[in-house]
């Protein structure tokens, strides 16, 4: 069972990543025809399981990785047409600026770092769920 401090952690950090989930269905969203099998942008809950695109994170332990612990920063994009590399790599370009700007409001005195390594954004720093 998850402690409350760590609910609200990460329910904090999903509400930045709803954030920049809004920013790139608005910008990207009507570029690439959504999977037909995926509802439209807004017909569910919860915007990871609607429209294009589905930005989020998932917890690592940072073995191997010269950061340590922290999040690693998944995005998919629910389309069947092949999305060129530049395309994508605009768009991780984009979460990457926009986690600089956003986390240090969802977390007010904690030092959280946004870096690159091979390939995957992480973020890592004070994890602690400690206001």
């Amino acid at each position: 069972m998850r402690s409350n401090e760590a609910r609200r952690w990460e329910k904090n950090l999903k509400s930045v990543f709803d954030v920049i989930d809004a920013e790139l269905e608005a910008e990207y969203g009507s570029n690439y025809t959504r999977n037909p099998v995926r509802p439209e942008k807004g017909t569910t809950s919860n915007p990871e399981s609607d429209g294009l695109f589905n930005v989020g994170a998932a917890f690592s332990a940072g073995y191997g990785s010269k950061y340590g612990p922290g999040y690693i920063v998944e995005t998919r994009l629910s389309t069947l047409e092949k999305v060129p590399e530049d395309i994508r790599s605009e768009i991780r370009r984009k979460i990457f600026q926009r986690l600089e700007d956003l986390l240090p409001g969802a977390f007010p005195g904690k030092e959280l770092h946004v870096s690159e390594e091979n390939g995957i954004i992480r973020i890592h720093g004070d994890l602690s769920l400690d206001d």
